[in-house]
């Protein structure tokens, strides 16, 4: 498997991804669980940048993940510009999709946490028709608000009974990335932010034709499927984004002249 260099992140306006390919993303998620000393995974997209952007806080966990996956094409794009020129795009619901065969084959155990709790009965039906010798080590889909402090210690407690190698996280973005890094020395599971990759892989909503991925219209897609809950975050910071990427690309042209 490909591996990713150290240092290899490159600034897209509040984030530092890392360049990566769909296997160099798995040898280094895999590299992480044979560490056994628990580690998260952030998947970078617009929202995400913009979220960093707005929240500087936010912005410190997610560059602080142990790995950066590119799962959006503006991300890749900016890469590109500044010189990365292997940068691609690894969405998440493709790489969730690997690690849970990957997992299967090699004796590992997963676990997922969040969505809905039919959404996870799903995931488990199509898993095991699909991979009857996964090891889903624990599943759990939390209440929809804050937790208690003993809600939250006793969760960890049974993760941590369970020892799942891999842990999905399907809260959203930046629910799930806040949890992420509150638990990262918590947990000796490695925990990967799929976010919305819970219910592709249930089936109850439709993903992204990979050509609109690939031309940086997913965001349009996903749209149209849910208007109400979408429109704010691509028709405000979509913009927005796009404007400070072009106010970061003016200023390391002028630092570089």
């Amino acid at each position: 498997m490909e591996k990713i260099e150290k240092s290899n992140r490159v600034r897209v306006v509040s984030l530092f991804p890392d360049v990566v390919t769909h296997d160099s993303a798995i040898a280094k998620i895999v590299e992480l669980v044979h560490e056994k000393r628990g580690g998260y995974v952030c998947f970078s997209t617009v929202h995400m940048v913009m979220e960093s952007h707005d929240d500087t806080e936010f912005g410190k966990k997610v560059n602080g993940a142990d790995l950066i996956v590119t799962d959006g094409m503006p991300i890749v794009w900016m890469q590109k510009i500044q010189g990365k020129k292997s940068a691609s795009r690894v969405r998440a619901n493709d790489l969730m999709i690997s690690l849970l065969d990957f997992a299967a084959k090699n004796d590992l155990s997963v676990g997922f946490y969040g969505g809905k709790q039919e959404v996870i009965d799903e995931i488990q039906v199509r898993a095991k028709k699909d991979l009857p010798n996964l090891k889903i080590a624990y599943t759990l889909s939390p209440p929809f608000r804050a937790l208690t402090d003993a809600e939250d210690a006793e969760i960890t407690a049974e993760i941590n009974r369970a020892k799942p190698d891999i842990l999905f996280m399907g809260l959203g973005c930046p629910k799930q990335e806040n949890w992420m890094s509150a638990h990262k020395e918590k947990l000796q599971s490695v925990m990967l932010g799929v976010g919305a990759s819970f219910d592709f892989y249930a089936g109850n909503v439709k993903e992204s034709p990979e050509w609109l991925g690939k031309l940086g219209l997913e965001w349009l897609f996903r749209l149209t499927q849910e208007p109400r809950r979408l429109w704010r975050r691509y028709l405000i910071l979509n913009p927005r984004f796009l404007w400070l990427c072009a106010v970061q690309l003016i200023g390391l042209k002028k630092f570089k002249s």
